[in-house]
């Protein structure tokens, strides 16, 4: 498998893994917490990994703005599945 495909293939995972929280126990998982406290909550975690990712992106380790990077997208990720897109 080509990595772009893999790519793709982990992302519709991912989206998959994410729409199933949507039933879960609000206790039972991250995600599941995130939608039961609503869209503010998302929202601020969004704004959270935004700004860690721009403190990071200033400072000199490539691992760190990696990992904020992954966290901004992760989060995003939550919202459009909250979203149902």
């Amino acid at each position: 498998m080509e990595s772009a495909d893999m790519a793709d293939d982990i992302l519709r995972q991912l989206t998959k893994v994410l729409q199933q929280r949507k039933q879960a126990d609000p206790d039972s998982s991250y995600v599941a917490g995130l939608y039961g406290k609503g869209l503010d909550s998302i929202l601020k975690k969004i704004g959270e990994e935004a700004a860690e990712t721009i403190i990071a992106a200033k400072g000199d380790d490539d691992e760190q703005i990696i990992y904020e990077t992954d966290d901004l997208r992760f989060n995003s990720m939550v919202l459009l599945a909250y979203r149902g897109l």
